[in-house]
């Protein structure tokens, strides 16, 4: 249980950052403990609710919220995120693994490739 207690303080540091914790937090709770993907990500929901009120309070101290932006994104992300949990729960756990290791996957690619663009833009602007 100490493994897992240590994955919640690291996942809770990168919830803080709106990294997203989960991505820390569900694949660290398939591989120490012995529940599904369904399960995993059932408490990584539980998790993400505490984690994200307390990131939510220290942003909106510091002024880094953008209501106008935030309000129609939160409305249509309830929609999203029903439709998602009845996807979830009807989907095989192996499967719903694979989707969601591919998920992980492409967002790191688009994220190296993203660097790589950024690095060249810069390099190009100094010359």
């Amino acid at each position: 249980m100490m493994w897992v207690a240590l994955v919640g303080f690291c996942s809770g540091i990168i919830s803080g950052m709106g990294i997203g914790g989960g991505t820390i937090l569900i694949p660290a709770l398939l591989f120490l403990t012995d529940i599904t993907q369904q399960q995993a990500q059932g408490v990584n929901l539980i998790y993400f609710i505490p984690t994200a009120i307390t990131a939510l309070i220290t942003h909106q101290k510091k002024g880094n919220l953008d209501w106008k932006t935030a309000k129609p994104l939160a409305v249509l992300g309830l929609v999203g995120a029903a439709a998602g949990a009845f996807l979830a729960v009807s989907l095989k756990s192996e499967l719903l693994r694979k989707i969601f290791g591919g998920f992980l996957f492409l967002m790191g690619l688009s994220e190296i490739f993203k660097k790589k663009k950024k690095e060249g833009e810069k390099n190009n602007a100094e010359r």
